[in-house]
């Protein structure tokens, strides 16, 4: 394996763990404490914290799609192993959930947070967890098919 090569994958699985990571922590750590509090601390809380992790998920997706997106070329693009091809159309899937959270879904919980309209910032708060478990869900079955595949 070249330099290249594994800086891509070390690039790669680096930015995999971040976002996969932060999933977890927030789907499973941060948002049953927060269940407890009142929506007018819960939803700035959640606002901010939201607004730091999805920057981070944008670096991530970027680097995801540049090292994904070298790596497969070397292994022949389209004529690649299906498990790559698998893993860069999941891949894919899961940016465009997390394009709609972060672009379509937050800036509603941005407005209900400042304009202080707690139903409504509670309803995206909702689509927002879907979201993140449906993309933890496929990054799982992502990373059990990279685990798996034998190049």
């Amino acid at each position: 394996m070249g330099h290249a090569m594994e800086a891509s994958l070390f690039l790669h699985l680096l930015s995999v763990a971040v976002w996969v990571g932060g999933m977890v922590f927030a789907h499973f750590c941060l948002r049953p404490a927060l269940a407890d509090l009142s929506p007018q601390l819960r939803l700035p809380l959640l606002e901010a914290v939201l607004s730091r992790f999805f920057n981070w998920v944008g670096v991530a997706v970027i680097l995801i799609l540049l090292s994904g997106g070298f790596m497969l070329m070397q292994f022949g693009g389209a004529e690649a192993p299906w498990q790559l091809n698998t893993m860069a159309a999941l891949g894919v899937v899961m940016m465009m959930a997390f394009g709609h959270a972060r672009f379509a879904v937050f800036p509603r919980i941005r407005r209900a947070v400042q304009s202080q309209r707690w139903p409504d910032g509670a309803s995206a708060v909702v689509t927002i967890r879907r979201l993140v478990l449906f993309n933890l869900v496929l990054g799982v079955v992502t990373i059990g098919i990279a685990v798996t595949a034998r190049f």
